[in-house]
């Protein structure tokens, strides 16, 4: 049981790095690209559904992707029913 709240604290912190990868400009033939490439294949899966069923807040010019919050918050549900 240990190993599966490990795991969900690892994927929370995934999901926050590819939050802070998103805020800067990252070249497409760089090293940062791939470990971003590979933190969105890890996150697509659970981000994709989430992101379609709540779709990006409007801001002005800008919309506020709410899914990685959404799934963060429910990973933290998760973990609090499991006897971490």
């Amino acid at each position: 049981m240990a190993l599966v709240c490990w795991l969900l604290s690892a994927y929370v912190y995934v999901i926050l790095i590819r939050i802070i990868l998103s805020w800067f400009p990252i070249s497409p033939h760089g090293s940062v690209a791939a470990v971003a490439g590979f933190l969105y294949l890890l996150t697509d899966p659970v981000l994709g559904p989430v992101r379609r069923a709540l779709p990006p807040v409007r801001l002005g010019m800008m919309a506020l992707d709410l899914s990685p919050i959404v799934v963060i918050i429910g990973l933290q549900v998760v973990a609090s029913i499991l006897p971490c």
